[in-house]
């Protein structure tokens, strides 16, 4: 099982929901390139959808606690309600776990910059 974590929105620094990741961080790994496609949900989150061709840029950081770390950031991305699934990604840093939208209906607007920042 991965300690990694890659994230592309909400859960970054200056986000809305760091301060859930925030506790159980213990490295930053920097900033990637993965394989995806991001969407603007109009709902002010993110929805991802990985393997497409083409690109999402996010961070990737190593996380402490892991039991408690997937228990609270599941319950948060909502992965318990099937909004999100926390899939394995394959990044330049790793592989490392990342939350993958599971309702087409919040794939609103495709984000071309593959930066949530950037919408």
């Amino acid at each position: 099982m991965s300690d990694l974590l890659l994230v592309y929105g909400t859960l970054a620094p200056g986000q809305v929901r760091w301060h859930f990741l925030e506790p159980f961080v213990v490295a930053h790994h920097g900033e990637v390139e993965v394989d995806g496609t991001l969407y603007d949900t109009g709902r002010g989150y993110p929805a991802a959808v990985f393997g497409t061709g083409d690109r999402i840029i996010g961070r990737v950081y190593r996380l402490t606690d892991l039991e408690q770390a997937w228990s609270v950031l599941d319950e948060v991305e909502r992965a318990v309600d099937g909004l999100y699934a926390r899939v394995l990604v394959a990044t330049e840093r790793g592989v490392a776990f990342a939350y993958e939208c599971g309702d087409q209906q919040l794939l609103v607007r495709r984000i071309e910059s593959g930066r949530w920042t950037e919408r």
